[in-house]
């Protein structure tokens, strides 16, 4: 991270025009512009998400259609009914019902449209109110393919607003419960940079120790990151 300050610092340096060039830079400005930088990547990086999912949403409903009309053509070709399901043997058991699969479509869509108002609200710098979208989204959809990323974006929400106490529960909320979801990094890298904010460098020390290895396939970009972040706080 310092690294990366110097480097943009070098940046303005040379882009300031000449007639400043006796100007020094104000080291407050610099470190909000830095700050407000990094809140736009997080921004981008949360839209970028909420497209890749709705591909995979996409992608998925697309694999369901072109099953279900080879299905119907193979029962058309045996001389099955092409608007229904094939006839059953006599004797053969019934079925299970399928009633209840248009209400858990259904909750899953509703979710989904929670989520992306809660990210919405994000984007539109109201963290007060993503905050209050993600906490409803994760209390009715504990187990939604979403709520990894809900509980990521939900400490964010709190980290903007620096409320760094409440971020911190919300990151390790989500390391200890959604370890797994693609997520998990950004919470643990999330949850070591809160306790370095709050003095407790110790513990960011172990928190950045454990990322490689919870996460040795983690992207480059995460694992500069907690790099620069050990070097930021002296962890050896």
């Amino acid at each position: 991270m310092k690294t990366l300050r110097s480097c943009f610092l070098l940046a303005l340096a040379l882009a300031a025009p000449v007639g400043a060039s006796a100007q020094r830079l104000d080291p407050v400005q610099v470190e909000d512009r830095f700050n407000q930088l990094q809140q736009s990547i997080t921004m981008l990086t949360g839209q970028i998400e909420q497209l890749q999912y709705r591909y995979q949403q996409l992608q998925q409903q697309m694999e369901k259609m072109q099953a279900d009309y080879e299905f119907r053509l193979e029962q058309v070709e045996k001389g099955g009914r092409p608007g229904g399901a094939a006839p059953r043997p006599a004797g053969a058991p019934t079925p299970p019902s399928t009633a209840a699969a248009p209400s858990a479509g259904a909750a899953s869509a509703a979710g989904e449209q929670l989520y992306h108002d809660g990210m919405k609200k994000l984007q539109d710098g109201d963290n007060a109110g993503a905050e209050r979208v993600f906490r409803a989204f994760l209390q009715a959809n504990p187990k939604h393919a979403l709520a990894g990323n809900a509980q990521y974006w939900l400490g964010e929400s709190y980290y903007a607003r620096r409320d760094y106490q409440n971020a911190l529960a919300a990151f390790a909320d989500g390391y200890k419960n959604y370890k797994a979801s693609p997520k998990g990094p950004d919470n643990l890298l999330k949850l070591g940079i809160t306790l370095a904010v709050l003095g407790r460098k110790p513990d960011a020390c172990a928190v950045f120790a454990k990322f490689s290895q919870d996460y040795p396939r983690a992207t480059d970009l995460q694992k500069r990151r907690v790099d620069q972040e050990r070097q930021k706080n002296g962890c050896g």
